[in-house]
């Protein structure tokens, strides 16, 4: 497999730790995010991953230098400017498109016990150009998905904002938390600027617009999934004794 590792955000929520580090290296029982996500990938059969960096970057690249962990790994620099979880993947495109499989792209502050490597083979068997791994933990951002699993909005309950600009989530539609993991093929990534998407954006708003022009972005919901975002010094704690 190949995979992203999305490691360039500022963490303010972490402060004041990331005031001196980055936020990939905050460590979860001694062991940093960044080695955690990364053998988690390495296990579930990835063999290359990117990992994009902007804050303390200079910190992950000497981190990443000093230890072997049997996969290729490649930095996105985006010392430059910070260009969000869309921006990121079109900045590394040079790095991503080198062949045709597909790319899991994951948040270095997620902690789960998701099937990795069984979610790639459920993406590419099931065709769409792209999966993105939800469940129905509590969260006040839900995306919207239709009986078919295929994504149509987004939801902030807490403002009771809607994206896109109208829509309003049927009936018969799914809200589910997005877990920060996702499977993109390769062509959407070469496409963005095409499709009128530059410089830093959201990754979701991308496939929002995506789907409203009837691309195939679908969802794979997993009631039973494990998954805490270490973000915030709340839950680091947590994560500690989830023990995933």
């Amino acid at each position: 497999m190949k995979a992203m590792i999305l490691a360039a955000g500022l963490g303010t929520r972490l402060r004041p730790w990331t005031l001196t580090h980055p936020k990939a290296l905050v460590p979860v029982g001694g062991v940093p995010m960044l080695e955690r996500v990364i053998c988690r990938l390495r296990d579930n059969g990835t063999d290359y991953i990117v990992v994009n960096v902007h804050h303390f970057a200079e910190q992950i690249i000497d981190f990443l230098a000093g230890h072997d962990f049997g996969v290729e790994i490649a930095i996105s620099d985006e010392r430059e400017a910070l260009l969000d979880t869309g921006g990121a993947l079109l900045h590394a495109a040079p790095l991503l498109l080198r062949d045709s499989r597909p790319v899991l792209v994951h948040n270095v502050d997620i902690l789960s016990d998701a099937p990795l490597q069984q979610l790639m083979a459920e993406h590419e068997a099931g065709g769409g150009e792209a999966t993105l791994l939800t469940s129905h933990r509590d969260s006040s951002r839900r995306l919207v998905f239709d009986a078919a699993g295929r994504l149509r909005g987004w939801h902030n309950l807490s403002a009771d904002q809607w994206k896109p600009e109208g829509f309003r989530a049927a009936a018969t539609d799914s809200q589910e938390a997005f877990s920060g993991i996702h499977i993109i093929k390769p062509g959407l990534i070469a496409s963005m600027e095409a499709d009128g998407f530059s410089g830093s954006f959201s990754v979701i708003d991308y496939y929002l617009a995506l789907a409203k022009r009837g691309h195939d972005i679908r969802h794979n919901c997993r009631p039973e999934l494990r998954l805490l975002d270490i973000g915030k010094p709340a839950t680091l704690a947590q994560a500690e004794a989830l023990g995933i």
